[in-house]
């Protein structure tokens, strides 16, 4: 059964983004429609004809709602093999017809665990006919098509469109993996959310989003996949993404996103920031950022914090040769001058919503797992520890810089000053070393500058060296045994400094 004729549906969703739309389409080609509470009531209310499921199981919801489409005469129109012969004279001989189509989204298990309910109010999110649907539907998938996500209908509609109300075997199978992987993933959070307090065992479920080329080398095979939760994006121009774009632009949006009450741009190379700006408006911020180490930021992965205008994108084309754009938005003429770069990649991307807070990371001795790094320095908990104290400038460069090192690989040094990134030293095996490189990297004088280290300093060499190049103020973890004479030392330099008792290492 290569192409399927939809002729009746079966619609039961949560989520209603888009299912006015799409069951628009479903009436254009006369398609039956059949639903349960409040999606029969939505329906109903925007003039679109829908049998309630009530007509075919002859009961009214029970338990406030609990049981809708658990009955046998649902699962038993969803089950049949159409290419059954004994099958369809059973469905005959009980008076009902086959469901072609099975639209079914879930409770929002997924996003509540994020909210502070109860374990009774979550119970409450457990979706059980939902997920039976789905999984009745997808094992199905050569008599019934399933959709499982909003973001199906467009994919759905336009094959039902091109084939004038059919759907492909090819379009069934892959709509009824996604199913499965869907019911998968949510299956497992709510057995992580159940054994909270179990850290014996821990159950990822992976949902492949698309093939890439390769991986970090070319010989290396590789795929982006999804876990559930993780920020969405668009890409509306260039070439295909890598996995080395994706990974500099996880880095890029991480970093910027931060920043919400000034305009922020960073651009990042192999990982690492080699230049962040905050300044008044887009383009201003774009220059310095792009300025802070221009040689470096060739082939650069570029983050901006506000929707790309005019002006901004043309400094990114006058700067010269980058590999992507991610922003939340951009304005159409903006897209107009960044699409003359055929190959440019620009990524429209959430920037509101975070990931699963989850970091996967594989050694030749396991699976490390562990939270992200979302911990943010109380502002008023800084631990001035010199007696010269930094003034309120300062003290906001300072800030700054600290969390450039945070998205900056160990061991890190940020130099900085009027919010800009002016030095970076990272990836070193010595802090010392770190420490000479954001100095002699730097893109204009480092006299009066601030300087940020990702953990604490280990010997005198690097307050000696930080007095030299003209700084005069540091924020650091602090915990090192030799804090004591670091700080005897700070003072007898003039210099000011700042404990903040937080790490933030990336390896």
């Amino acid at each position: 059964m290569m192409n399927l004729e939809i002729k009746k549906a079966l619609v039961s969703v949560w989520d209603k983004r888009g299912l006015g739309d799409f069951c628009q389409t479903l009436a254009k080609f006369n398609i039956e429609i059949y639903s349960s509470g409040g999606t029969w009531r939505f329906l109903e209310a925007r003039g679109i004809k829908a049998q309630n499921i009530e007509k075919i199981t002859g009961f009214s919801q029970l338990l406030g709602g609990r049981v809708k489409t658990l009955h046998p005469l649902i699962h038993a129109a969803i089950l049949a093999r159409k290419d059954d012969a004994r099958h369809m004279a059973e469905l005959k001989k009980i008076g009902i017809s086959p469901f072609d189509l099975v639209v079914v989204n879930l409770y929002p298990f997924l996003e509540k665990r994020r909210e502070n309910l109860t374990l009774e109010q979550m119970q409450e999110y457990i979706d059980i006919g939902g997920p039976t649907m789905l999984r009745a539907a997808a094992k199905n998938f050569q008599s019934v098509a399933v959709i499982s996500s909003p973001s199906q209908y467009k994919m759905v509609a336009g094959e039902l469109v091109g084939e004038r109300g059919k759907l492909s075997l090819a379009l069934r199978k892959k709509l009824a993996g996604e199913a499965f992987a869907f019911v998968s993933q949510y299956d497992s959070a709510i057995a992580e959310f159940l054994a909270a307090s179990n850290k014996e065992t821990k159950k990822v479920v992976f949902r492949r989003h698309h093939s890439l080329r390769y991986g970090e080398n070319p010989q290396q095979k590789a795929a982006l996949y999804k876990i559930g939760g993780e920020v969405s994006f668009e890409q509306l121009g260039g070439k295909e993404l890598s996995y080395n774009n994706f990974l500099d632009l996880d880095a890029a949006l991480s970093l910027v996103r931060y920043f919400k009450r000034l305009p922020a741009a960073c651009v990042i190379k192999h990982g690492n920031p080699c230049g962040v700006a905050l300044a008044g408006n887009l383009v201003l911020a774009y220059r310095k950022a792009f300025m802070s180490d221009a040689l470096s930021s060739f082939g650069g992965i570029i983050g901006l914090n506000k929707e790309v205008d005019e002006k901004t994108a043309r400094a990114v084309i006058r700067s010269g040769f980058r590999e992507a754009v991610i922003a939340p938005g951009f304005s159409r003429e903006a897209l107009d001058i960044l699409r003359e770069k055929k190959n440019l990649r620009l990524i429209k991307a959430d920037f509101k919503k975070h990931n699963s807070n989850q970091q996967i990371r594989k050694t030749a001795f396991g699976y490390l797992i562990q939270e992200e790094d979302l911990l943010v320095i109380d502002n008023h908990k800084l631990q001035i520890v010199t007696k010269k104290k930094p003034t309120a400038r300062e003290i906001e460069d300072l800030l700054f810089a600290w969390f450039v090192a945070k998205y900056t690989k160990s061991n890190a040094i940020v130099v900085a000053k009027n919010l800009r990134t002016l030095g970076i030293g990272c990836g070193q095996p010595s802090r010392i070393g770190a420490m000479e490189i954001a100095i002699r990297k730097s893109c204009q004088s480092t006299q009066g500058a601030v300087l940020a280290s990702d953990g604490f300093f280990p010997k005198e060499d690097n307050l000696e060296l930080a007095k030299s190049a003209g700084i005069k103020a540091l924020i650091q973890p602090g915990g090192s045994l030799k804090d004591k004479d670091l700080i005897k030392l700070a003072d007898k330099l003039n210099l000011s400094m700042i404990f903040t008792s937080l790490r933030h290492f990336r390896h």
